[in-house]
């Protein structure tokens, strides 16, 4: 299956950032009190496509690539991040009771998301960062 490796990264980039830019989207909407919008149906199973989508291309990249490439900690601060992320989100969805805890809850999913792709880009546990360290 490694023979796939490059369509298999590309399909896990495109989710990702499909994913990103449809959160973005709801979030806009439901910062702007457009609420019943950003949670319609179709937009909610657009989201659970993608998704499902982006974690079977992660868990086939993580079953063909060598162990080896994970040694130094990046995919276990994304995995650790995963569900900090998604908890974010959820509060900056609708279940924050505030508009300001909605508010917060967006953008620090947002800088969390952001964080991760640092992470993954780089594949080092320190993302952007470690690029002005290095």
């Amino acid at each position: 299956m490694l023979e796939f490796y490059v369509q298999i990264k590309w399909v896990h980039v495109a989710a990702v950032l499909s994913s990103g830019t449809l959160f973005l989207l709801r979030g806009i909407l439901v910062q702007l009190g457009r609420q019943a919008l950003a949670m319609t149906a179709a937009l909610r199973y657009l989201s659970y496509g993608i998704d499902t989508v982006l974690l079977t291309a992660a868990l086939m990249l993580v079953s063909i690539l060598p162990h080896a490439m994970f040694a130094n900690g990046w995919l276990t601060v994304k995995l650790l991040l995963l569900p900090v992320y998604v908890a974010l989100g959820m509060l900056a969805m609708g279940r924050g009771r505030s508009a300001r805890t909605r508010s917060v809850s967006y953008i620090m999913a947002l800088l969390v998301f952001g964080f991760m792709l640092g992470v993954a880009h780089f594949h080092q546990p320190a993302g952007f960062a470690a690029r002005w360290f290095a």
